[in-house]
């Protein structure tokens, strides 16, 4: 979604740290499709996996507040989030920001408290949930409340993974990694802990419901008057943009472009068509209750 021109960013709550001194995961199409399987928009199954093979660690010792002040000076108008995708991040913070502390609230009773957002710059991060790479794709962690995002992988997003692209597609992620967020304050997150993979899995109705608020995030957004960063109605490209990341990112699509079959007893996110379900099932409702993916007993409908 497009934000007005007009809109004032806020750029709080937001770092560019450097590269970190952890090990590089992955690397090369086959690396990094690997990694998607466990990192790409993962939940406590993926922060696992990356923590299991880097030793953990937690340091912003590379944290530069030279670049955050350029981020500041670059990132000031919608208009600059229209055209850049570091301040296309910055604005869709501002925005789920806004939504989720009132609705979170509202409709659970439970005050939002903002997570941070770090566009790392270098080769590695080193975060809370463990060291890790740009191959990694984003991600959030639940134990230092950050998401992670390195915008450059949008561009792999699409070279590698053949996703259309485009701002509401780079929207999605963020407002996806915030879904995790949400989790982490309902208490919801530890399922993917306690069932962490299967096409029925703990894991996979975690990162549904993930989806599913990011969905509900971009119907509300364009509703929202009160918000400090306005965002326009979006077009019926944008809507399909993101669908087609959705799609370009389920278990079955990854597996069969990085081992040329699926096996659906390893799946952690869910099918591609079960990732569009659940976030048109957010988008088409605005409504919470329709993200309970855990009390869902098809969840190819949601």
């Amino acid at each position: 979604m497009a934000f007005t021109d007009d809109s004032r960013l806020d750029t709080s709550g937001i770092r560019r740290s450097g590269g970190g001194r952890g090990v590089a995961v992955g690397g090369g199409i086959g690396g990094v499709l690997i990694m998607l399987v466990a990192g790409l928009l993962f939940g406590q199954d993926g922060i696992n996996a990356v923590n299991q093979m880097n030793g953990g660690g937690y340091s912003y010792e590379q944290v530069d507040g030279v670049a955050e002040d350029q981020l500041a000076q670059e990132c000031q108008t919608g208009a600059d989030a229209n055209s850049n995708s570091d301040c296309n991040m910055v604005g869709t913070k501002n925005s789920l920001d806004a939504f989720w502390q009132d609705y979170l609230i509202e409709n659970t009773g439970i005050q939002y408290s903002a997570p941070a957002l770090d566009l790392f710059q270098g080769s590695t991060v080193s975060t809370g949930c463990g060291n890790a790479s740009e191959s990694t794709g984003p991600f959030y962690c639940p134990v230092d409340k950050t998401a992670y995002v390195k915008t450059t992988f949008f561009d792999l997003m699409q070279t590698q993974l053949g996703a259309q692209g485009g701002q509401s597609a780079e929207q999605y992620v963020l407002a996806h990694e915030y879904g995790h967020h949400i989790q982490n304050q309902l208490g919801h997150l530890k399922y993917s802990q306690y069932d962490p993979q299967g096409a029925d899995s703990g894991a996979v109705r975690v990162e549904l419901q993930a989806d599913c608020y990011a969905g509900l995030w971009a119907r509300n957004a364009q509703e929202d008057s009160n918000s400090p960063v306005q965002v326009k109605p979006m077009t019926e490209d944008e809507l399909n943009r993101v669908i087609d990341a959705a799609d370009k990112i389920g278990d079955d699509h990854i597996q069969m472009t990085s081992q040329g079959h699926t096996d659906s007893s390893t799946y952690t996110h869910g099918t591609s068509a079960q990732r569009v379900a659940w976030y048109m099932a957010g988008y088409n409702s605005g409504d919470m209750q329709k993200c309970d993916t855990f009390a869902a007993s098809d969840l190819n409908n949601p």
